[in-house]
């Protein structure tokens, strides 16, 4: 994958978006309004994703992106989980969406569908291929555990907002990515699979953005709305 600002730009916004949580840990101390979830999702996207990096060398840049998506994401899972004062201020009741039900089982089978599919049913599985199939719908859907607590907290912590607002944006950017390159390119390859995830994604994010947004101009506290109005 070749480089451009808006790929550069996708990736920075995708670090920036984890050292802001980091920093939110310790500084606040708590849990409250993070989806431990979402993160659980986000940990087999990224490794199911990144099985290449035992087959395929791309650049030094692309290996160390790899491996700090990785790591960085098992050890928020892993501080929130079984380190205090995080493990005691994490609120299970209000994380309760059934990721593995309701996001991984159904992805796994729509990527199997779409693996066949794309092979004409003629049963030659690539394990790689099928994993990463499986990763990119599952991105598409990893940040909605996040979302809802947020919208059962309504009150957002300022860098709580922050943190998801750049892994909003860091998908945005990345569509941007797709669409510089398909111009600039000439022997892209469009995978439509990876469009339609990738704005499925960036369409999860709007209300959060529109809102996100709108606090900023304010200067007031972030505050969804409820459901119930």
């Amino acid at each position: 994958m070749s480089m451009n600002i808006f790929r550069l730009a996708g990736d920075m916004s995708h670090v920036f978006s984890i050292i802001v949580l980091l920093l939110r840990l310790r500084v606040v101390k708590n849990a409250h309004g993070i989806s431990v979830k979402s993160h659980e999702l986000f940990l087999i996207v990224f490794v199911t994703r990144y099985l290449d990096l035992f087959t395929t060398f791309y650049s030094v840049y692309n290996s160390v992106m790899k491996v700090l998506y990785i790591s960085s994401t098992a050890m928020i899972i892993y501080t929130i989980r079984a380190t205090q004062p995080f493990k005691g201020t994490y609120d299970k009741a209000q994380d309760s969406f059934l990721h593995y039900k309701f996001a991984v089982l159904p992805c796994a089978i729509i990527a199997l569908i779409t693996h066949l599919f794309q092979h004409k049913f003629s049963f030659a599985i690539k394990p790689i291929d099928l994993l990463w199939l499986f990763s990119i719908y599952l991105e598409s859907i990893a940040i909605l555990p996040q979302l809802i607590v947020l919208q059962r907290y309504r009150e957002v912590e300022n860098l709580t907002g922050n943190y998801v607002f750049f892994m909003g944006a860091y998908r945005a950017l990345y569509i941007l990515n797709w669409i510089y390159r398909s111009y600039n390119e000439p022997f892209y390859q469009h995978h439509f699979v990876v469009y339609v995830c990738g704005v499925l994604q960036t369409l999860l994010y709007v209300d959060f953005f529109y809102y996100y947004v709108k606090s900023k101009a304010k200067g007031g506290k972030f505050t969804l709305p409820s459901t119930n109005a």
